[in-house]
């Protein structure tokens, strides 16, 4: 891989890490609602692709299905549990959207799944079970199991995609925003309040992080990351991108002050080992899925 190249993969991964504590300063620090959050940042992002909502792709069902699945439920789910749970932790327990997704692409598409992928699904299960592990027994807060859901909406939406040809990256990020904005709009105001007096009091800080959210994280990093994808082989930039739930269990220890303990760093290594092995033998959809559990730990 060429130096400039790895320089822009480095920098997208940091991008997406980042951007799991700015999601989690956002909805746990300032008490602005999750829901009312990502409908604003899915607004942004539908206005930035607007030029390229159509021609809508076809079947226009499933593109609407799948746009949910990755955009408005995945983030939804993320954003509520991240109220909740640290960005270390959920970082650990988003790695299942890998094994689901092998799991799911032997259903439904046909996939096999031989030895080695097996090992790597046990290892990333074995690493989230020792995450949630405590001496009374296993134990898991809200907030970890909604990542989980946000990790299988993911997934669903990533094995739906494959069944679907010729949609481009900023085309679908166009659907994603558009399908996404209304049902999240319409869930904000039936069940949260003071979505407009938390976004007034956190002020210009909130306005620039919906800002890199939408623009840097999903326009710009996915955009980066799918070029990346086309230029070279998925065996080689998949594993590479385990940079970003290392950067983020950093960054969520140093920022919001995560609780890392030996526990969390035996859970973490065996979960991104597992993640390491299903990757380096990738399925139909692996691409696809380490953008999605990148970008919405």
């Amino acid at each position: 891989m060429a130096l400039r190249d790895f320089a822009l993969l480095v920098f997208v991964c940091l991008v997406w890490a980042f951007n799991n504590i700015v999601s989690k300063i956002v909805v746990a620090q300032w008490g602005v609602p999750p829901l009312f959050y990502a409908s604003v940042r899915f607004a942004l992002v539908a206005l930035c692709t607007l030029p390229w909502l159509f021609p809508a792709p076809r079947p226009l069902w499933r593109l609407i299905t799948v746009a949910l699945l990755m955009g408005g439920g995945n983030f939804a789910l993320l954003f509520i549990g991240l109220k909740t749970a640290s960005p270390s932790a959920a970082s650990i327990i988003i790695q299942l959207g890998v094994p689901m997704t092998t799991v799911m692409s032997m259903l439904m598409l046909g996939e096999q799944v031989r030895w080695r992928r097996g090992i790597g699904m046990a290892l990333t299960l074995a690493g989230a079970l020792v995450v949630m592990w405590h001496p009374t027994g296993l134990a898991m807060s809200a907030g970890l199991w909604l990542i989980a859901a946000a990790a299988f909406a993911g997934s669903l939406g990533a094995v739906m995609m494959k069944q679907m040809e010729g949609v481009k990256p900023l085309q679908f990020q166009a659907w994603v925003g558009f399908s996404s904005l209304w049902p999240l709009l319409g869930l904000s105001a039936l069940t949260e309040h003071g979505q407009m007096a938390t976004a007034t009091a956190a002020g210009w800080p909130f306005v620039a992080a919906v800002v890199f959210s939408a623009v840097v994280v999903s326009v710009l990093g996915h955009t980066f990351y799918y070029m990346l994808i086309q230029k070279y082989e998925a065996t080689l930039i998949s594993p590479l991108t385990l940079m970003t739930p290392l950067a983020t269990i950093g960054l969520g220890v140093w920022i919001t002050h995560d609780h890392f303990d030996g526990r969390m760093a035996l859970g973490a290594t065996l979960a991104l080992l597992g993640v390491l092995i299903i990757a380096l033998r990738p399925n139909h959809v692996m691409p696809l899925l380490m953008a999605i559990r990148n970008r919405a730990q």
